[in-house]
């Protein structure tokens, strides 16, 4: 079972369950799986009035979704994201995830095994919403010589097809988790750009960064520290590690000793984490579950896809003088360009060009 920091980056790489819908799949019994738990996941759902209305509701769960109603309306009131009844809803699935996600590499690559649909574009994991059957289809896999990984999600996006309801799986977050994940989800409603994770993921999170900033300005209160530091700590020390195996892996060893040599750069990326938590952490390691449990290539695709791009967010967002509108067309055009020239005004950005 992922750790809170890995379950945080896998929460926000769910797939879409209508364009899983419309791509096809590869068997019916995978089809009719996703159907009947996208609809089983609808029928859960209750207006957040309505549990609210009723004294019978937990007090801390009406606590919880009185939050999340201030949040949603300041969402589209102050940020100028979608109007709808996402997140104006609840549903309690009975279960710690909602989707169980499979990611799968070649043993000796860094390239993830993708999974391209109409509407999402192509993505790096395969959704269960039965633990039990992704177990099924990572053994498949790694019976087929592949590096697999499994992460339980709280939270996914279908990019407004469907009014998607807040969950039970998300009550275990902080408020400040649980108020900028409303902004995240309701940012990929407000532009999504198909086969294109990296440029998804930070604008997702520049909007919930900055709308966090707002929401806290709004209500006289100062922006809570956070573990950033550490977080971008762990975050370099594992593209390191990737970035080392990237060069491995283009190498032309002999595969015994490729093999040797990519268990070798795991056992440096653990040895190099504890050298850090006890040097940088005094000794407190939030990430010690993740680290010592199995690693894989498969394991390091999360890293890197949310941050990547922020700061040229940041940049583009203060040339529009703030104004949320304003940024949105702007980012829609920056997704109107090719691949190359995206790339490139990114990079520029990322300048303070």
């Amino acid at each position: 079972m992922p750790n809170a920091f890995s379950k945080d980056l896998l929460r926000r790489l769910a797939v879409p369950l209508l364009a899983l819908l419309l791509g096809g799949c590869s068997t019916l019994d995978y089809y009719a799986h996703l159907g009947q738990g996208q609809w089983q996941l609808l029928q859960a759902r209750q207006p957040i009035k309505r549990l609210l209305d009723d004294p019978a509701t937990d007090p801390d769960l009406a606590r919880r979704l009185t939050l999340s109603r201030q949040a949603r309306d300041f969402a589209s009131v102050q940020l100028q994201l979608p109007e709808n009844r996402s997140y104006r809803l609840y549903a309690d699935l009975g279960r710690p995830f909602v989707v169980w996600n499979v990611f799968a590499t070649p043993e000796f690559s860094l390239n993830p095994e993708l999974h391209c649909f109409p509407i999402a574009g192509c993505v790096a994991y395969r959704g269960y919403y039965q633990q039990g059957r992704a177990r099924g289809a990572a053994a498949l896999l790694r019976q087929g010589g592949l590096d697999t990984y499994i992460g339980g999600v709280e939270a996914y996006s279908t990019l407004g097809w469907f009014d998607d309801p807040l969950l039970n799986t998300m009550l275990r977050w902080s408020d400040e988790r649980f108020i900028a994940v409303i902004f995240h989800e309701l940012a990929h409603q407000q532009y999504y750009l198909p086969g294109d994770t990296a440029f998804n993921e930070s604008f997702a999170t520049f909007v919930e960064r900055e709308g966090l900033r707002q929401w806290h300005a709004s209500r006289g209160e100062t922006l809570p520290a956070t573990d950033d530091r550490q977080r971008q700590q762990f975050i370099e020390l594992v593209l390191a590690s990737r970035e080392r195996l990237r060069q491995l892996y283009a190498s032309y060893l002999p595969q015994q000793d490729m093999r040797a040599a990519k268990q070798a750069e795991f056992e440096r990326l653990r040895r190099d984490y504890r050298a850090l938590r006890q040097r940088e952490w005094g000794g407190q390691g939030r990430y010690d579950a993740w680290i010592e449990s199995p690693l894989n290539n498969a394991k390091l695709l999360p890293f890197g896809l949310y941050d990547q791009w922020v700061p040229a967010f940041a940049t583009l967002f203060t040339q529009e003088g703030r104004d949320w509108r304003a940024f949105y067309a702007a980012v829609a055009a920056l997704g109107r360009l090719s691949e190359a020239d995206r790339q490139a005004e990114l990079e520029s950005l990322m300048q303070g060009d």
